[in-house]
């Protein structure tokens, strides 16, 4: 486009000045092909580039029958015991799901994606509950009981999402274009979305994936009862289909169609197809209609229905009778969708072999459905729920296909190794007022890098003095890693967005060797997972006392730290028996301890309704409080026992004998493999509670193992989804 001379000014002074261009000297100069466009606040192309290294945390795989993996030994390897060793290994991976976009694609796993000829299919199903408060209900023996966020979680899902469109925006366009990175040419992408922002959504997926790429929209219905008193019924939720080239996989669908069950709408001089609602045995039904001025039979019709080179085509699939509501599959998660919807997709757009992956997992439905469809399957998820309820419905999934004498693969649960602290999505507000003019010769990038730096460490001394009040120690300066100190001890606090990981404890306990400290206290909300066995071990072999405290909420009421109210709590306490016969070992669990506390119940109870019931977790204990009519109160203890605090323990009877390696590349741009001094878990026995069945064994069956001195790790996962471990020596 042909500028004139006072647009060529104004451009030149706009840049000389480094402000931002307008918007319409932007589409001049650089998106002339774009004829619409979504604009937010501070919209960037540019997408993460971190890369960071998978920490192994777990390994889970049923066992299998010692002549089935003879015969499968074609297309796996296994060990003596029956468990997969080599070959792909489905990935459940715990940690912000655009670090792990952005690690898959750079490194270290892009070479393994490769080789499966890279992802065939991504199916996400993004939060668009924007406002929520992040609050879980679980079920305390038939009682609900509404679980606070850790503060780990509130920080992640706020500085995430945000409270409004623009942040939910920002935050899918960019995971939307490191997923479009991963997708093999000849793959596509189903985004679940609902009324609130799927007109967002598809303006996203235009500008990403190109409008040309678009293939359908398919509504989904719930089928639930509806009220009609106020609004038309809005139980159905929209699914956006795009492939990624001309070349996408399409196995053309055969599933049982019917008027009930499909809706199609196609406009053109020959034929077309409508539904309407209409009132029929005093209900509504969706009656579908057919006009045509040619004769069409009914095969006709569906081939015409499924041909995938129609340009525009909507379906309308009827769930009605497996709603996730009301459903067997049904695993308590409110996003749950159901396994059918899922099989469709998948069928649809994959092959046997082929590698899809769920980047907002939440429970699991999308592996589930594609370990039964012989697909492998990658998983990532923020929430620890999230994780332990995949975890438990995989492994039931294990247990399942095992029965039915059908092949399934290992999976291994991963973090991210080395979280750095600049690349989590902790974004302060920034505006142009408050950009420094100190520094000189720095362009907008810098100034805004150099502002948020200087919040995030102005919020970190803040929380850091927060703490140092609500635990009455003195504060120290002197040091790199510790913050405070008091009758001997010192103690260390992880920067506010992170849990803490095996990284910053090994710097803590190093400056505590130099300094000759040997009482030290951790501080933090939430934790790696399975880290404190390999933590305390290694500081006891130093002579280091050290303690590991979760910090209360509490530190954040201000009426209570004044009062000196807020209490620091231990991790769990993990009692195990091990029962040794000839080269046979079994391991009972004896005790298991908690301390945790969300609210105090004078208070409660004291803001509680007459005629009214609230349950409520305080002094290492969950309660149901009642209060009658007539004010009486009367409170009634729900973990009576020590195993109701339990949801989950499994056991590796041979701890290290996979050692944990991470790949990573180093300043040289080389490869490079590294032992972290850490051991995988290998899931080898499990025991938890499901929907159903609530009993737990407290004792597992005798395994043989071989002679020999051996350790054995215990991992108890409690009713938050905290993981606990306990590692015992044994002599067979």
């Amino acid at each position: 486009m042909q500028l004139s001379q006072s647009e060529i000014r104004d451009i030149t002074r706009y840049l000389e000045e480094w402000k931002p261009l307008p918007d319409k000297y932007r589409f001049y100069l650089f998106e002339d092909k774009k004829e619409v466009e979504l604009v937010w606040n501070w919209k960037t192309n540019e997408v993460c580039n971190t890369v960071l290294p998978f920490q192994v945390i777990e390994q889970v795989d049923e066992p299998r029958k010692e002549w089935w993996h003879k015969m499968m030994q074609s297309l796996f390897d296994f060990d003596d015991r029956g468990r997969q060793i080599k070959w792909w290994t489905n990935k459940l991976i715990r940690w912000d799901n655009k670090l792990i976009l952005s690690s898959l694609k750079n490194w270290p796993l892009r070479d393994e994606i490769e080789k499966q000829w890279w992802i065939k299919l991504i199916y996400i199903d993004p939060p668009f509950d924007v406002w929520a408060d992040f609050s879980m209900s679980i079920e305390v023996w038939n009682e609900d009981f509404t679980k606070s966020p850790t503060v780990l979680e509130e920080i992640a899902y706020r500085d995430t999402w945000g409270k409004w469109a623009d942040s939910f925006i920002a935050m899918i366009y960019e995971r939307l274009k490191l997923m479009h990175d991963l997708l093999s040419a000849d793959g596509s992408i189903y985004v679940n979305c609902d009324n609130r922002l799927n007109s967002y959504m598809r303006i996203i997926l235009d500008e990403i994936f190109w409008k040309d790429n678009y293939r359908s929209e398919i509504i989904w219905n719930k089928w639930r009862e509806w009220s009609w008193d106020k609004n038309l019924p809005t139980e159905y939720q929209n699914i956006l289909l795009y492939k990624k080239s001309e070349r996408c996989i399409w196995n053309s669908p055969r599933w049982p169609y019917s008027p009930w069950t499909l809706k199609y709408i196609q406009c053109d001089d020959k034929w077309w197809f409508y539904s309407r609602w209409e009132w029929k045995d005093k209900r509504w039904a969706l009656k579908t209609y057919v006009s045509n001025e040619i004769n069409l039979d009914k095969e006709s019709v569906i081939k015409k229905l499924t041909d995938p080179s129609c340009e525009t085509w909507a379906l309308v699939w009827d769930l009605r009778n497996i709603s996730n509501t009301w459903g067997k599959e049904s695993v308590d998660y409110p996003t749950q969708k159901p396994e059918a919807l899922l099989s469709r997709i998948i069928k649809a757009s994959s092959n046997e072999w082929d590698l899809v992956a769920d980047f907002f997992a939440w429970s699991g439905t999308t592996l589930a459905v594609a370990e039964k469809l012989w697909r492998k399957w990658i998983w990532a998820d923020l929430w620890k729920f999230s994780i332990h309820t995949t975890r438990k419905r995989m492994i039931w999934v294990q247990r399942e296909l095992k029965k039915s004498w059908h092949n399934y693969r290992a999976f291994e649960i991963l973090n991210l190794w080395k979280y750095e602290r600049n690349f989590y999505l902790t974004q302060p507000n920034i505006t142009w007022e408050s950009l420094p003019e100190d520094i000189e010769n720095a362009d907008i990038e810098t100034k805004i890098k150099h502002t948020k730096q200087k919040i995030m460490d102005k919020k970190q001394d803040d929380f850091v003095n927060l703490i140092i009040q609500a635990y009455k120690w003195e504060k120290v300066s002197s040091f790199n890693t510790l913050q405070g100190k008091k009758a001997g001890r010192v103690f260390a606090i992880w920067p506010i967005d992170f849990a803490v990981g095996r990284d910053f404890i090994d710097k803590v306990l190093s400056e505590c060797r130099e300094k000759g400290l040997n009482k030290v206290d951790i501080l933090w909300f939430e934790f790696e997972m399975s880290i404190w066995p390999h933590i305390i071990e290694d500081a006891k072999k130093e002579w280091i006392d050290l303690a590991i405290k979760y910090i209360p909420r509490d530190v954040f009421d201000k009426k209570a730290v004044e009062r000196w109210q807020v209490k620091f709590f231990d991790i769990a306490y993990i009692e195990v028996k091990p029962e040794i016969k000839k080269n046979t070992i079994s391991l009972e669990l004896k005790d298991f301890s908690v301390n945790y506390s969300q609210e105090d119940i004078d208070t409660v109870i004291d803001s509680m309704n007459n005629n009214s019931t609230k349950v409520v977790m305080d002094k290492w204990n969950i309660y149901k409080i009642i209060k009658d009519k007539d004010w009486i109160t009367k409170q009634v203890l729900l973990t009576e026992n020590w195993t109701d605090w339990i949801d989950y323990w499994s056991v590796d009877f041979d701890f290290e004998s996979k050692q944990e390696i991470i790949r990573y590349k180093n300043e040289k741009w080389e490869e490079v493999e590294e032992w972290t001094w850490n051991y995988v878990f290998e899931n080898e026995w499990q025991s938890f509670r499901t929907k159903k069945d609530k009993k737990l064994e407290l004792k597992t069956p005798f395994q043989e193992v071989r002679p020999w001195k051996r350790k054995v790790a215990v991992k108890v996962i409690d009713i938050f989804w905290n993981d606990n471990m306990k590692i015992i020596d044994v002599t067979i």
